[in-house]
């Protein structure tokens, strides 16, 4: 074989390795981005939001795991949508909150800074956790932490998934966007209104929560597979929707891995985060119509 025609095999060969070596869902094999891996939620009704009943249960198991009834002497499940009967058309969701990888295509192809924060911007949020906490989780010159490729990204602020759907858009032509609260809620408890995506007992092997550990994102893909099958909709991290709580605010859905009993935990459970809030404990997925 002459020398030219072998180094040219010689560079296919390797073009064709790291082709394969990018994240799965991130790249199509001809190198053109898709995305993460969908599922489709069909068209049809549902049960949105909570009831008395749901709301009961969620201030009893916060207060048998947590020994304090903070939850409900504050009503922080009060402000629940109250349960109704909607309809959506159809649309598909990420099956997994973005991962690491996922991002990291972005980051690569765009630019945009990868998900890091100064102790000072930390300390500035307030928040209870310390510097040193994060730092497992912080990227290293525009590359993930080594072994969390396939954990959920985190101390991503709603402005950056923002700034990925829009990314998706312009590489895809597709409709990307963060998923509302209503369209969110559906993917994940499905279409019977019920607790959680497997029912209406709290159950803290579906997912990964402060009950049982490790008190840490995992890789995604592990717990509740719910009525579509989309994964970590509960646990794992909350995710941010495109929903506004109130001015400079977006709701925040699904609990976390820090999160016990789990009320907080339940699909119909929201709170309110400030768009620029870059924490340990959310991430986000993705949706698009056709």
């Amino acid at each position: 074989m002459k020398n030219g025609v072998k180094s040219g095999l010689i560079q296919k060969i390797f073009a064709a390795a790291c082709l394969l070596a990018v994240s799965d869902g991130a790249l199509a094999q001809s190198g053109s981005v898709t995305g993460p891996s969908m599922v489709e939620i069909p068209a049809g009704w549902f049960w949105q939001g909570s009831d008395l009943v749901e709301r009961k249960y969620a201030y009893d198991i916060d207060e048998q795991v947590y020994g304090h009834d903070i939850s409900r002497r504050n009503r922080w499940y009060d402000i629940e949508t109250d349960k109704w009967h909607v309809r959506l058309l159809s649309y598909h969701i990420s099956r997994t909150p973005v991962t690491n990888d996922d991002y990291a295509v972005f980051i690569k192809d765009s630019g945009y800074p990868a998900p890091d924060i100064r102790k000072d911007e930390w300390d500035r949020q307030g928040l209870i956790y310390n510097y040193d906490t994060i730092l497992p989780f912080v990227w290293k010159n525009g590359v993930p932490p080594k072994g969390r490729g396939n954990h959920p990204v985190v101390l991503v602020s709603w402005q950056d998934g923002q700034a990925y759907v829009e990314w998706l858009r312009k590489k895809t032509g597709k409709n990307w966007s963060l998923p509302s609260e209503l369209y969110w809620e559906k993917a994940v408890r499905g279409e019977n209104g019920l607790f959680y995506p497997w029912g209406n007992i709290f159950d803290p092997a579906q997912l990964n929560s402060g009950d049982r550990g490790p008190f840490d994102t995992t890789p995604v893909g592990q717990y509740d597979a719910g009525p579509f099958g989309l994964l970590d909709g509960v646990g794992q991290v909350f995710e941010w929707t495109s929903t506004s709580g109130q001015a400079g605010y977006r709701f925040v859905k699904g609990g976390s891995w820090d999160d016990r009993g789990c009320g907080v935990c339940r699909p119909a459970a929201r709170h309110a985060r400030p768009e620029h809030l870059r924490h340990i404990l959310i991430g986000f997925r993705v949706m698009y119509r056709d």
